[in-house]
């Protein structure tokens, strides 16, 4: 079972490096998000350094992701008794899904629909069209639900790191270029960017649930 929350939570964004949350925290409701989980190998944070030091010389600081990931769906609210047969249905509606390799080796820059927030991601190129037939199972079980699907025309991507506000102008241009530069030229990149999708994940609040797929 799902501990509940906290009866009253007042949101102070000194605690989230001055993040905003999108939604009002409130007792009985879980933010939840369907997503591919990405594991880097060590050498990943190395690049990621360069990147970082890269950014740094045209004025931007970037922030490490405490969660690295593939996104597949938006963050939605389900009530606790929603949380079970939702994860229900995701299973019903992925059963037959195979596991499939992507690669993620094309960087890019994010803004959030806030504003608040800017991303920089490796954007999935090979396995896309698996990505995307996940999604629309995700979608059916949302729609359930009547909760929110996801993008019409998704950038599947890894966030590797984020600031404050929206920086993406600072990052476009000639510092992407540089930045695609780093990756494209790191030792083993080819390996560094690459993962299977064998198992889907529904995160809930601080519980995470699993669907392995076939």
């Amino acid at each position: 079972m799902v501990s509940s929350p906290d009866a009253e939570h007042h949101d102070d964004v000194g605690e989230h490096g001055g993040r905003l949350r999108s939604f009002r925290h409130e007792r009985g409701n879980w933010a939840s998000y369907v997503y591919v989980a990405f594991r880097p190998h060590e050498e990943l944070w190395e690049m990621l350094d360069e990147l970082k030091s890269v950014a740094r010389k045209h004025g931007v600081h970037l922030t490490t992701a405490e969660e690295i990931h593939v996104s597949l769906s938006h963050t939605v609210i389900l009530r606790h008794h929603w949380i079970q047969p939702f994860i229900q249905s995701l299973r019903e509606k992925l059963c037959t899904t195979r596991r499939f390799l992507c690669v993620a080796d094309l960087l890019k820059v994010y803004v959030n629909k806030e504003k608040s927030r800017t991303f920089l991601g490796l954007e999935v190129a090979r396995g896309r069209q698996q990505l995307l037939e996940v999604v629309s199972g995700v979608d059916l079980s949302l729609q359930e639900f009547h909760l929110e699907t996801f993008y019409q025309n998704p950038s599947f991507h890894v966030s590797l790191a984020w600031c404050v506000g929206d920086m993406a102008k600072a990052l476009q241009g000639a510092c992407l270029l540089e930045l695609q530069r780093v990756v494209d030229d790191f030792e083993d990149s080819d390996v560094l960017t690459r993962f299977y999708a064998d198992t889907i994940y529904c995160k809930c609040g601080n519980k995470v649930m699993s669907i392995p797929l076939c």
